[in-house]
């Protein structure tokens, strides 16, 4: 019998191999007809990219294709039966329960009947499950949602509650209980003011613009117990006019209280603005910071554009590329590996590279054992291939793998501090230190190198003294205890002017600095309460910042001072970003009520957001490296277009019209839809 023709081919143009061209797009897609269905589909799986051009009642067929398919293929034999019973108008029972047409969903609409017949074969776990799939697949609600703390809670409140629930209605979330959880999220910040007064807090001034010029600019606050954000606003009509930014630093400065704000931590991108200029002159106690975490990814980003290691990570990524792009392939690697993959999908895209160079290492006797296989080498689909060729003699070159042991090398040190910064928690204490320890590592490991140990630390050196140093960083390190009575430390006569500098200017008058240089001394000297056994012990195992707390009776006034300065954090983070909607809230298409609304629905998101993560992260999770795969990047597949860069690669050009990975997909995902139904 032949095969049916499938239905989707009308979308497509069948091309040599197992190539297929999108008519809609026309962008050429690798493995057939079942790939481009999911670039139809618009659904962020199968490492395909979404359509941006394809009708929406295409995209709601095709969804509703791969639905059914996918339901229908774990129906048991036995229940196959059924379905064909089910089909005989003569056997169909009276007693069938089956849902009215008027609340299907648009996919169940246009295919009801196998949709239904679907639904029939399921048991009640998976009768729950699929409507909550198919709430999702309507709605265009993102996977990662299912990931939410509050998703599983909605769901055990439900089923607590039993039959009859009243959902509630669009006007009842949109005002009621918007106003209740706004109130209870800004009681929590109101909680953490408290102690602001002891511990100070820092600002994070974090930019974007889009392919319009849009400029907006998030701020945030953070102190130990949690970071919040504040608000989001348009800057766009005033953002190098350095009177309207001042205009708005100062009243942010002063929603937070001057006397509580340590230092403020903004991107490159305020550079040119003056704005740094204003704060410095008006606002004598606040430090200005860079981000710590944009810093080094511009330094992992000089590593990689040097020739020899954007030759071996361009050679990597054709090797990754061939295994990723060939399902049997992917599937043989994943046989040969034990199921791990090969790349890594970083918070930068130096990060990535990076992290898959260290992926791609530790698989390196698995890929010689793959490619030597007899698995491989008698599977004509791909063991004849030019790429296969080339994959082979990359693999089998030792000069090729002795540069990925050098950038490993190279980077691992400066990935550990990426790591340090961007978990969220205070680092201002370890930041010197992490970076001394860096360089250190590069000159021990090109000790009989010197033009290459030059090379690196010209790049460590430029960023590091144009971009990441603070006299913060240095008051920091001074007074952290594990640095201060560490004999082996040998920089801290060199960081001594700038701790002084730092006390100068968070103690501006004599009266304040009475005393101080006596508590200086009995701190370096461990006398008083710093030198009690308990105070000893705890000098590595403690914070810096508790350990000044609980022993620094001895020097009040520098006590007071070193806990500020110990409590901020160096970088904006990983925490998640969602700048198109932001960009919701300053449309001009929105009334006014409707802009209130959204600016406090994205209050609370943000908020809820930030405080799940600092619940529910993992202590040993990566906080540079994602879960899942970015399968449009250069590791996976070739695009005429320019593959989306994540969040932190924007730094670079903030002000050159770029757009972020997160709009771009929302719009290649959802279209024009209005996020929220607002």
């Amino acid at each position: 019998m032949v095969r049916e023709r499938d239905v989707c081919w009308e979308y497509a143009e069948k091309l040599d191999g197992n190539k297929v061209r999108c008519k809609f797009c026309l962008r050429v897609l690798n493995g057939g007809i079942s790939r481009l269905k999911h670039h139809l589909s618009r659904l962020p799986s199968k490492g395909v990219n979404p359509c941006n051009k394809v009708r929406d009642d295409v995209t709601d067929r095709v969804r509703a294709i791969i639905s059914s398919k996918e339901d229908i293929k774990e129906i048991p034999s036995v229940k196959k039966q059924k379905i064909a019973e089910v089909r005989a108008p003569g056997n169909m029972s009276t007693g069938s329960k089956i849902s009215p047409l008027e609340t299907l969903s648009p996919a169940a609409k246009v295919f009801p009947t196998v949709l239904s017949i679907a639904a029939s074969t399921l048991s009640d776990q998976e009768t729950v499950e699929r409507s909550i799939a198919l709430f999702f697949f309507e709605n265009k609600l993102d996977f990662s949602v299912a990931r939410s703390s509050s998703y599983q809670a909605m769901i055990d409140a439900v089923g607590k509650f039993g039959p009859g629930l009243i959902a509630p209605s669009v006007e009842t979330l949109k005002t009621t209980w918007l106003k209740r959880i706004k109130s209870e999220v800004t009681l929590h910040l109101k909680d953490a003011e408290k102690e602001w007064a002891t511990t100070g807090c820092t600002i994070i001034a974090d930019t974007w613009t889009d392919n319009k010029s849009k400029a907006l600019i998030n701020f945030l606050v953070s102190s130990p117990s949690r970071t919040f954000f504040h608000k989001s606003v348009d800057a766009s009509s005033y953002f190098k006019n350095t009177k309207c930014l001042a205009d708005l630093f100062d009243s942010v400065i002063q929603d937070f209280g001057q006397e509580n704000v340590v230092q403020i931590i903004m991107d490159s991108s305020f550079n040119y603005t003056g704005i740094s200029s204003h704060i410095l002159q008006n606002y004598g106690t606040i430090f200005l910071s860079p981000c710590a975490s944009q810093c080094l990814n511009l330094i992992l980003e000089e590593f990689s554009r040097v020739d020899w290691v954007n030759r071996c990570i361009l050679q990597a990524q054709t090797v990754s590329k061939f295994l990723y792009n060939n399902a049997s392939m992917l599937d043989l690697m994943k046989k040969f590996t034990g199921g791990q993959e090969l790349i890594r999908t970083g918070i930068t895209k130096s990060v990535s590279c990076f992290l898959s160079l260290q992926s791609t290492l530790k698989q390196r006797s698995r890929l010689k054992h793959m490619f030597n296989s007899p698995e491989y080498s008698t599977n004509s689909s791909y063991a004849n291939k030019p790429q296969s060729i080339s994959c082979i003699a990359i693999v089998e070159d030792n000069d090729f793998w002795r540069a990925v042991e050098e950038c490993v090398a190279i980077s691992e040190p400066f990935l550990k501090v990426f790591r340090e910064v961007s978990g969220g928690k205070p680092a201002v204490d370890s930041i010197y230190e992490l970076m001394t320890r860096a360089k250190e590592s590069i000159r021990t490991y090109y000790i009989m190198d010197e033009s290459k140990c030059k090379t690196f630390l010209d790049i460590v050196d430029r960023q590091w003294r144009d971009q990441l140093h603070s006299p913060l960083h240095s008051a920091g390190a001074f007074l952290n205890p594990s640095i201060q009575y560490n004999p082996e430390v040998k920089f801290l006569g060199s960081i001594k002017e700038d701790f002084f500098k730092v006390l100068e200017k968070l103690l501006p008058t004599p009266e304040l600095r009475r005393d101080i240089t006596n508590q200086i001394f009995t701190f370096t000297r461990a006398k008083g309460m710093f030198a009690c056994n308990l105070a000893m012990e705890a000098r590595d195992t403690v914070s810096p910042g508790l350990w000044w707390e609980q022993f620094g009776d001895s020097a009040p006034v520098l006590q007071r001072v070193a806990i500020r300065i110990l409590s901020q954090v160096c970088s904006t983070f990983t925490f998640e970003r969602h700048w198109s909607t932001f960009q919701q809230i300053h449309t001009e298409k929105r009334n006014k009520i409707d802009k209130e609304t959204l600016t406090d629905v994205v209050y609370i998101n943000y908020n809820l957001k930030l405080a799940r993560e600092m619940k529910t992260m993992p202590t040993d999770s990566d906080p540079i490296q994602f879960d899942d795969i970015d399968m449009t990047s250069e590791w996976v597949e070739e695009s005429e277009n320019p593959s989306p860069t994540q969040w932190l690669d924007r730094f670079g050009s903030a002000l050159d019209g770029g757009d972020l990975n997160t709009r771009q997909f929302s719009a290649a995902m959802f279209g024009n839809d209005h996020i929220f139904g607002l």
